[in-house]
């Protein structure tokens, strides 16, 4: 049997794929209402992608009550962006015992920005365990914050993994800390080229804090850019602001704060209340 033509649809996805996630969400919005069996993902995925996450909630909602627990995660996600943590922690928690392995790692990060850093080591363990990569990064960073070099490094050490990139970037994290310089260095490069999701701004924070080296920062922050890293907007934005050239950073603020970016949000402030004062 045909597989019926989807064109809204299809138009939403090349506009998610370009990084346009709000004009993405008129398109679908059409595409859903058209019957088109592919608008329904598709529109969860702006909605999150552009920070829409009251529409987010809207609309998950009535779909998770309604036994779609393939949607719990996402829902989990949105809530805990709106401040909602009681309510993401049961919808993650569903999520989980449901088996969605990303939905572990989002209710690592939830409990760790609780300061339940107990709990939070355990679920992200339990979900590197099972192979996801952003958990084993994350187990780390926790590790770290918690003060715990010993376990971080025992951690990055254990998941290290050329096959999934971002747990190379945690080892690199560790072994700065360690005072390890160089090797560190050779690990952010490594992870670049294997596609690390925040393999240059992980290198660009290196090199600033650790090296004092703000021109070779600001290479690996534009080149995160390039990348579409997550956050890439305002590390870059950031940058440039304490630099002392917010011209250059406004764009890159502007579009992190349209995107639903907090920080970026009050940098904006931060940096319109500067130019007022003159």
């Amino acid at each position: 049997m045909t597989t019926p033509p989807e064109p809204l649809s299809a138009e939403g996805a090349a506009l998610l794929d370009a990084g346009r996630a709000l004009d993405a969400v008129e398109v679908l919005r059409q595409a859903v209402a058209a019957g088109e069996a592919s608008a329904s993902d598709l529109l969860v995925r702006a909605y999150l992608d552009s920070g829409s996450w009251r529409a987010a909630v809207e609309w998950l909602t009535p779909l998770v009550e309604q036994g779609r627990i393939d949607y719990a995660g996402r829902l989990g996600v949105a809530l805990a962006e709106l401040g909602e943590r009681e309510r993401a922690e049961t919808v993650l928690r569903l999520a989980v015992e449901s088996g969605e392995l990303a939905a572990a790692n989002d209710l690592g990060i939830l409990l760790r920005d609780e300061g339940r850093l107990r709990e939070a080591v355990h679920m992200l363990a339990q979900a590197a365990d099972a192979g996801d990569q952003q958990a084993a990064a994350n187990l780390v960073a926790v590790h770290l914050e918690a003060g715990d070099l010993w376990s971080a490094v025992t951690a990055a050490e254990q998941y290290a993994d050329d096959s999934l990139p971002d747990t190379v970037v945690a080892l690199a994290d560790a072994r700065a800390l360690e005072g390890r310089g160089d090797e560190a260095e050779a690990l952010y490069r490594r992870a670049a080229d294997l596609g690390a999701l925040l393999a240059h701004t992980a290198y660009g924070q290196f090199l600033l804090v650790a090296r004092g080296d703000a021109e070779g920062a600001e290479l690996e922050y534009r080149e995160a850019h390039r990348h579409a890293e997550p956050g890439a907007d305002f590390t870059l934005g950031r940058f440039l602001l304490d630099e002392g050239r917010p011209d250059e950073a406004r764009p890159y603020l502007q579009a992190a704060a349209d995107a639903g970016d907090r920080a970026a949000q009050d940098a904006i402030v931060e940096l319109d209340g500067g130019e007022e004062e003159y």
